[in-house]
């Protein structure tokens, strides 16, 4: 694999691929909603101009220094995108921590839970990782149905561990190793 092109993976209705400066609009639309805000932990609301363009630039050089990858989901028939999906990774124990955030108007319609394992595959399959973890903010338990429809086992709670907007919270850990990978 060229550790400079960052490869795309499709899944049965997703594209994930490299994000664009073109999707930056899109970006700070989808993203930008007070219901994504309110659900993850460092995207602000409101989102302000600039925002996203800068966020994107960072993707192709934490790609190429191995710090993290960054996908744009997007609908394989029409290309719209949808959301974002990505790994920090943890190379020395060869492991990396998942995120993601989607568009409201495509959540409970399953791109979450299909994108977060074809994330997971290709980090077992392709990149060799031996586990992935991910965690959630309690008032976001769908974030939780989703990791485990991917295979996650809920391994607690951190108790207080994260600031989000000023206020102490606690974060539900889920993770799966390679020898647990089904699919």
């Amino acid at each position: 694999m060229n550790p400079n092109a960052q490869p795309s993976i499709k899944t049965q209705r997703l594209l994930l691929r490299p994000f664009q400066l073109t999707d930056a609009a899109d970006v700070q639309a989808l993203a930008g909603t007070k219901e994504v805000a309110a659900t993850t932990q460092y995207i602000p609301h409101p989102y302000p101009d600039g925002y996203a363009e800068a966020w994107i630039k960072t993707h192709k050089p934490n790609y190429i220094r191995g710090y993290q990858v960054m996908y744009a989901v997007t609908l394989q028939e029409t290309g719209e995108l949808i959301g974002c999906i990505g790994l920090d990774f943890h190379k020395e124990h060869e492991s990396a921590t998942m995120g993601y955030w989607f568009g409201p108007q495509y959540w409970n319609k399953g791109y979450c839970t299909e994108s977060v394992k074809g994330l997971v595959s290709f980090g077992f399959k392709v990149l060799k990782l031996n586990r992935i973890q991910a965690k959630h903010l309690p008032r976001n338990p769908a974030s939780g149905k989703v990791l485990t429809k991917a295979g996650m086992t809920h391994e607690g709670t951190e108790r207080k561990s994260t600031k989000v907007r000023g206020t102490f919270e606690n974060m539900e850990c889920y993770a799966i190793l390679r020898t647990d990978l089904s699919y």
